[in-house]
């Protein structure tokens, strides 16, 4: 089969044309020799592929406290900006002593920086933000306490087991007056923001289809640890398995694209097709979410022979495949090519830059970290569980 490459300019992003059927391979191809590219699972956090540096005027560390250890996106934040000049770790909090310890030594953190709950560290070290890293069941309880105390929160995804926790987070944060905000490291991808730029200025029409697809071999599989794997396999602390684990990707890009419109009915079916190793929790997930004129299908899986989160946009006239995090394959009637996404400009390049924008800057949280965004993702997640459950489809609002 003959490739024909030819490297160009278009609209600001750099253009590789690829002729016929071959661009499917070229994409392939592209999705593991591309240099730097994080891998998909819950190992690690989720920061830009290149962070903006520090600007000007902006010297001044954010004081961070940190609520809970036991998900593992902990560690790669630890990784990625504990030693940063963006932030200064005044404290965190976690019951389990034993699992302090072993943070402390393994970061070499002072014991000073560890309390046995959340009311207590705020008290006493006065953070700006605290970055929640629990388990999914507790973050009502810790967006209450933090409102409670007028601080800004920010934690991993999703944003809470039920529809009905999200609403009490709603309303403690505008008692406390509060920014709740919701971590996934596909807000992050540029490939993810080229999608939605075509969309928003009508470059392949009006939305029509979406399909996401997120996962990876399974949380066993890829070695999570097991203070992570505890509760993630549990369905009171998770909220279901991989429905939850990462359906809520595809639920939360779908909502953005659509800015924030809410669903007609949602239609589910999960599966343990490895009850083995997930004897609890579906392993395997298929959401259908219906709009008035649009479809989305979302596959959430813990069996995928390897790591992605990728969405296909499909629009009246053309199309947006994303291939990894700066990749977006695009076709319209005539013209079919795989582009270099133009990188996302600070603050909205990556988690940090992000809060310290919300916090100190008072940027309102917008897009697919945003409580109203969230809000929404939430109602689509708990309508999949009940459907799964009761085999029927679940009817939201009317058209």
């Amino acid at each position: 089969m003959k490739i024909i490459v030819r490297a160009e300019k278009h609209e600001g992003r750099s253009v590789r044309d690829v002729s016929g059927a071959a661009i499917l391979l070229a994409a392939l191809a592209m999705a593991f020799l591309v240099p730097g590219s994080r891998a998909a699972g819950n190992e690690g956090a989720s920061p830009a592929a290149n962070p903006a540096p520090l600007a000007a005027g902006d010297s001044a560390p954010l004081r961070v406290g940190i609520a809970g250890l036991v998900h593992g996106h902990v560690f790669g934040f630890f990784h990625e900006y504990l030693h940063s000049p963006l932030i200064q770790l005044v404290g965190i909090a976690e019951a389990d002593q034993d699992l302090s310890a072993r943070v402390a030594k393994d970061y070499g953190l002072d014991k000073s920086l560890f309390y046995s709950n959340l009311d207590e560290m705020i008290e006493k070290t006065h953070p700006q933000a605290v970055l929640i890293y629990s388990d999914t069941y507790d973050h009502r309880k810790l967006v209450e306490i933090c409102a409670r105390h007028h601080v800004d929160a920010m934690m991993e995804k999703p944003l809470a087991v039920s529809y009905a926790d999200a609403l009490a987070m709603e309303r403690a944060a505008k008692d406390g007056g509060i920014q709740v905000m919701v971590n996934y490291e596909t807000t992050w991808y540029a490939s993810n923001r080229a999608a939605y730029d075509l969309l928003h200025e009508h470059a392949i029409g009006d939305l029509r289809k979406f399909v996401a697809h997120d996962g990876h071999r399974g949380p066993k599989e890829i070695g999570v640890g097991p203070d992570f794997m505890k509760w993630l396999t549990d369905p009171k602390l998770d909220g279901a398995g991989a429905l939850y684990d990462f359906g809520c990707y595809g639920a939360d890009l779908v909502t953005w694209l659509l800015d924030g419109e809410e669903p007609v009915s949602v239609t589910a079916v999960t599966q343990r097709i490895k009850p083995d190793e997930y004897p609890h929790v579906d392993d395997e997930a298929t959401i259908i979410v219906t709009y008035p004129k649009a479809q989305a299908i979302l596959q959430a899986s813990w069996n995928w022979p390897f790591d992605r989160k990728d969405i296909e946009v499909y629009g009246e006239t053309g199309y947006a495949k994303t291939v990894l995090r700066d990749r977006v394959l695009v076709r319209r009637e005539h013209d079919e090519s795989l582009e270099t996404a133009k990188p996302i400009p600070a603050p909205d390049d990556d988690e940090l830059h992000f809060l310290r924008a919300v916090v100190l800057d008072k940027k309102p949280p917008e897009g697919p970290s945003s409580l109203k965004i969230n809000l929404v993702t939430m109602q689509i997640l708990d309508a999949a569980r009940e459907s799964a459950r009761t085999g029927k489809t679940i009817e939201l609002h009317k058209e």
